[in-house]
């Protein structure tokens, strides 16, 4: 690898000084800057309508999230087909701007959420709890608030002190009669996005007066569901009871057990007891008591896990033998590690297979050869833009009923594209292949799967070593780890010097590897401003001058949002060089490289084409989308520089990964992966944390995300001595 400045690049930098670090390490109780981990502007503005595309048809987003409440109404009706329920039961502190000033800076990624937990030791299992009694949750995507509702709910802030601002979010939260429920409890306003707990406290001393107090069951159940609601923002789908009471401690709740009782007997939160080791035998002295972990989870999340266990376990054992000749022709139409991978998926409902980029080539082989037999296959990918580098690959074209047979997952969940539904409502499949696995949330998985027939296969494909998903749940992980099913590991690697750097990273290792094409450079930088301004002369002269890359095919990726090397300080710098102007469009120029995020969890590259009445016009992967100019703050931001969880399922001719001082904390091995791993020709490595980059490959590992689907699948398919 190249130590020199870079490319050509001359060595004199503007003077700068680092901010504090992005993120750091997470702790009880302890808000954690991790602004790439959870990533705000995939977060904020919740499941909301998106933007429309085209004329007369519905979003892509606001399509996706109409086939989702569908979907999760048919996994309610599954869920209460089963039989037995599941196993266990005065004015704002500071000035009413900081409030406001809070929840646009969660929005915006420069002011974090907090969210990750200790893992505590194992408690003894506490009393019963009662029954719960389940109350609606809120649908995401659900219709616009009425106005009326709306006015009344931006009344009700004014009296108390908060921002009126925020009524359509709060009334968007509570629906109808929110007002009314807000006057009733006033903590409800937790549950908008970026309020803290003191914030609501301040708001229900304006509103209750000497009524308001720390040991309010109102206030102790809405603190239950935020801390369970950051959780979720951390990964988790569910908290260890210590924990929970631990943090509910720290939030000033006089009495944290008593909090979890009453939010779980009204239905704001589930209680499980998973066994400790779900093989052990039940104990034969009834009196003995079977050691358990006690969680407690929203019940969103919940269901979500029951409904994809449920899923998964339907498409292991409802095999279907109709079509068996023509599985076995596709497996003898493929050779090398495709073969493989045919063989698995002819004999099994449920195959996963993992590989790096080079090895996307054996599940198109596997899609190509599975619709020359007849069968009806289609492969799914996290992005467009991934969809573009399937589509790259040798496959047929298009299914033989002229539908395109490579898509998007919401592409195919939203209707607009795959093979439709037939007449129960299930996707028209023999194959589903998913491709970038790893990004999807268990809530994801859980409409996907229950979106297929019985006798379908499915393979989910992926990198296991990149990031997670950036919703709760490590849903690949976990099936590798339950072993449930056959687990194809590529023997493909990635070519090149790139290939042999990332591969080395994903073992642990961060190696010397020769670059004689400068493949691989690394640009050292004493701080934060001298690491903005060589990104910049990168971007725009050093590689094209070099390398013959245009500006607009190279990706910068940074650990965070906010500081003095963050997106929003690359983005700033690079707009002044690449595309100067007013941001006359809610900050935005046409021609401006934005990042749109149409639902939670989903970034889009695109590009501003103009504005008008309708709001923000956007190109996204060569598709017209047109974003509300009251979502345009939510949704979209500049995109020359991204998050790793951003750019997770993106490729670029090259990258430059930005590592300033400050960053040393929030580096770990998956984030150095998926960074380093994007770029597909040449990758510079803005370099100011020393040896700091190669302990985080060497010694920091994801960090854990507490969920129940291990389990679940282990008690629902039994392991299979193939995985």
């Amino acid at each position: 690898m190249s130590t020199e400045p870079g490319l050509g690049a001359t060595p004199e930098a503007d003077e700068g000084t680092t901010a504090g670090a992005t993120t750091e390490a997470d702790a009880l109780a302890t808000t954690a800057a991790a602004s790439d981990t959870q990533p705000a502007d995939s977060r904020a503005g919740g499941a909301g309508d998106g933007g429309s595309v085209g004329d007369a048809r519905l979003s892509e987003a606001e399509a996706e999230l109409a086939a989702q409440r569908l979907e999760r109404e048919r996994i309610e009706r599954r869920k209460a087909e089963k039989a037995g329920p599941v196993e266990a039961g005065a004015k704002l502190s500071g000035k009413a701007a900081d409030l406001l000033a809070a929840i646009r800076a969660v929005e915006s990624g420069e002011q974090p959420t907090a969210t990750v937990f200790a893992a505590p030791e194992p408690a003894p299992r506490p009393a019963a709890a009662p029954e719960p009694v389940h109350r609606p949750q809120p649908a995401p995507g659900a219709a616009a608030p009425a106005t009326e509702t709306v006015a009344a709910v931006r009344a009700l802030l004014t009296e108390g002190g908060a921002p009126d601002s925020l009524a359509p979010q709060v009334a968007a939260a509570l629906g109808e009669g929110a007002d009314i429920l807000l006057r009733e409890d006033p903590w409800q306003l937790l549950r908008v996005t970026g309020v803290r707990p003191d914030q609501a406290d301040g708001f229900a001393r304006a509103l209750l007066g000497a009524e308001c107090g720390p040991d309010d069951e109102r206030r102790g159940r809405a603190v239950t569901g935020w801390l369970l609601e950051q959780a979720a923002l951390a990964g988790h789908t569910a908290l260890e009871m210590p924990a929970l009471i631990a943090a509910l401690a720290q939030r000033a709740v006089p009495d944290p057990e008593a909090a979890v009782q009453s939010a779980i007997a009204e239905g704001d939160a589930l209680v499980f007891q998973d066994p400790l080791d779900p093989g052990a035998p039940e104990p034969e002295d009834d009196e003995e008591e079977r050691p358990v972990r006690v969680l407690v989870g929203l019940e969103r999340y919940a269901l979500a896990e029951e409904s994809l266990a449920d899923g998964l376990a339907r498409l292991v054992n409802s095999l279907s033998k109709d079509a068996e000749e023509r599985w076995e022709a596709a497996a003898a139409a493929v050779t090398g590690g495709a073969a493989e991978l045919a063989a698995a998926v002819a004999g099994h409902g449920l195959v996963l297979h993992t590989g790096g980029e080079a090895a996307r080539a054996e599940p198109a082989a596997l899609l190509s050869a599975a619709r020359s037999a007849g069968l009806r296959a289609f492969a799914a990918t996290h992005t467009p833009e991934g969809h573009r580098r399937l589509a790259a690959l040798p496959t047929d074209g298009e299914a033989a009923d002229g539908q395109a047979a490579v898509g998007t997952v919401a592409g195919l969940l939203s209707g607009a594209e795959g093979p439709g539904r037939d007449a129960e409502g299930a996707l028209d499949l023999d194959l589903l292949i998913v491709l970038d696995a790893p990004q999807l949330d268990v809530e994801g998985a859980a409409i996907l799967v229950e979106a297929l027939p019985d006798g379908a296969r499915l393979v989910l494909s992926g990198d296991p070593a990149v990031l997670w998903s950036a919703g709760p749940g490590r849903v690949f992980a976990d099936l590798l780890a339950a072993r449930v099913c056959p687990a194809i590991a590529s023997r493909t690697p990635d070519p090149g010097p790139l290939g042999e750097l990332v591969s080395g990273i994903g073992a642990g290792e961060l190696n010397q590897v020769e670059a004689p094409g400068k493949e691989i450079v690394i640009v050292p930088v004493r701080d934060a401003g001298e690491a903005v301004h060589r990104t910049v002369q990168l971007v725009a002269d050093s590689v094209p001058r070099a390398l013959g890359v245009p500006a607009e095919q190279t990706v910068v990726i940074t650990p965070g949002h906010g500081g003095a090397a963050g997106t929003r300080a690359l983005n700033a710098a690079l707009k002044e060089r690449l595309n100067p102007g007013p941001g006359r469009f809610g900050g935005f120029d046409p021609g401006d490289r934005i990042a749109y995020s149409p639902t939670p969890g989903r970034t889009v590259p695109g590009q501003v084409v103009n504005a008008d009445a309708d709001g923000l016009h956007l190109s996204c992967a060569g598709t017209p989308v047109v974003v509300p100019k009251e979502r345009v703050e939510q949704a979209v931001r500049h995109g020359w520089a991204l998050t790793a969880h951003q750019a997770v399922a993106g490729r670029w001719p090259a990258a430059v990964v930005v590592l300033p001082g400050d960053a040393a904390q929030s580096l770990s091995r998956p984030w150095v992966y998926t960074a380093f791993s994007r770029a597909e020709r040449h990758l510079s490595v803005v370099h100011g944390v020393e040896q700091a980059l190669p302990k985080a490959v060497a010694e920091a590992l994801p960090k854990p995300r507490t969920t129940r689907l291990p389990l679940l699948l282990t008690t629902q398919a039994p392991a299979t001595a193939e995985s």
